[in-house]
């Protein structure tokens, strides 16, 4: 990655900053977005990938719908102590390993989720410098990769929104009650981008990754300073125009990625029972 395209997604990340506080082998994977493309800055880093994502960072797989998690299959298993372990691994290509440490730290002091070294459990996540930043939502089985790239993705609250990902939750931005919170102005979304270009043609509607789910909330107020939440120009095909507008009040603060809020808290601790 050359300088000047670096230090442009560092701006970008950083920008975000001043708001309020899933087994996965190559062979498995068809397409990959970049973690939240913020802008048309980050579309290069896109094109650059053959792995498949919705919503910027979820992964999907070829065998199983990674959208759609039934009967809290895709929860991680609480132990007979209460806590709820998630093996992981650090790729060796990983060299700053303290940043990935110190976001998770962050379950360990506010939630019932202890992310533990693997030793040879079968499901477990690989935590690797691959192309992106990206993980699947909630737990699939086998080794789980969250890719955090180096360059790009090892900032705290990113951190935490990739593993927050990992532990069954999705965006903000698309919760079954979102209209009542923000407008999505869908004529901004990346859309018809190398239209002429049939190899390209996967990468030309980025429309779809604002499209609401059925979510339970968790009995939990929409939060616009969750970690999970957009920033306001995600996916933008025009720079300076937001996709995504708080209502009623258009000023407010959305997509920080400064670490885990309260209610991004309150949410873990109830779908995996940390209060029971």
């Amino acid at each position: 990655m050359d300088h000047k395209f670096a230090f442009t997604i560092l701006a970008l990340l950083l920008s975000l900053s001043k708001a309020y506080p899933v087994t996965v082998s190559p062979q498995s994977i068809n397409r990959v977005q970049f973690h939240e493309a913020f802008s048309l800055s980050f579309y290069p880093v896109l094109k650059g990938s053959s792995q498949m994502l919705v919503e910027g960072d979820l992964l999907i797989t070829n065998t199983k719908n990674a959208m759609i998690c039934y009967m809290n299959i895709c929860l991680w298993p609480k132990s007979a102590n209460g806590l709820v372990e998630v093996p992981y691994v650090i790729s060796s290509a990983t060299s700053d390993i303290q940043v990935i440490q110190s976001a998770i730290n962050a379950f360990s002091s506010k939630t019932c989720i202890r992310f533990t070294p693997w030793t040879s459990q079968s499901d477990y996540l690989s935590i690797e410098n691959l192309y992106g930043c990206y993980s699947s939502i909630g737990k699939i089985g086998g080794k789980q990769v969250v890719s955090l790239m180096e360059s790009t993705c090892l900032i705290g609250g990113i951190v935490q929104h990739e593993l927050n990902h990992a532990l069954g939750f999705y965006h903000e931005h698309v919760r079954s009650d979102r209209d009542r919170y923000v407008r999505i102005n869908w004529k901004y979304p990346l859309n018809n981008i190398n239209s002429t270009n049939t190899a390209s043609n996967c990468f030309t509607d980025e429309t779809f990754n604002f499209d609401k789910q059925n979510t339970t909330n968790e009995i939990t107020a929409y939060d616009y300073g969750s970690v999970m939440h957009y920033g306001r120009t995600a996916f933008t095909i025009k720079p300076g125009m937001d996709t995504i507008t708080p209502i009623p009040d258009e000023t407010a603060q959305i997509g920080q990625r400064n670490g885990l809020s309260q209610s991004d808290i309150l949410r873990i601790n109830k779908l995996y029972g940390c209060c029971e």
